[in-house]
């Protein structure tokens, strides 16, 4: 078989693809993987090397700028026949920001714990002046206060002197 210029495969009898017949297909294929509700309008039909690719619109919640996406193979004399069914991102999608390595991210993290406590000094100004509870409403310091609520004031087996 020649080869194209674009390396694209091109063959005397290339099959003849249309919308209208890899549509339905599609669609078939995406609603076994999504409601039929999350999917959109066509929005293209592209062919290459015997595979087409079919785009939808999402309807889908929270995926502006996604498109749903089915591969199909379309040998010639053959039916076409589903490949792949995907979720893609378009252009200016939201998308998840680039992986970092946990070791990297804990590198970042120490140098940046190191250049705060650099940056402080020999200030002493911490908070060890302060050794009360912020949430001790009664203001007695006391370990029997549990988020504000003296345990020993609604303990009646607790004497006033105890």
């Amino acid at each position: 078989m020649p080869r194209g210029a674009r390396g694209t495969t091109t063959t005397a009898a290339a099959p003849v693809v249309e919308a209208s017949v890899l549509e339905p297909i599609a669609r078939a294929a995406l609603e076994e993987i999504t409601p039929a509700t999350t999917i959109g309008a066509l929005r293209d039909v592209t062919v290459a090397d015997d595979v087409a690719t079919v785009r939808f619109a999402t309807r889908q919640g929270g995926y502006l700028g996604w498109f749903w996406t089915v591969s199909l193979a379309v040998n010639p004399g053959l039916e076409p026949s589903v490949l792949e069914t995907e979720l893609m991102p378009g252009e200016g999608a939201l998308t998840a920001p680039d992986w970092v390595p946990w070791s990297d991210r804990l590198e970042d993290y120490l140098a940046q714990q190191a250049a705060d406590a650099e940056s402080e000094g020999d200030d002493d100004d911490s908070d060890d002046d302060h050794d009360h509870d912020e949430h001790d409403l009664h203001g007695d310091d006391g370990d029997d206060v549990f988020d504000g609520v003296d345990i020993d004031a609604h303990d009646d087996t607790v004497g006033d002197g105890d």
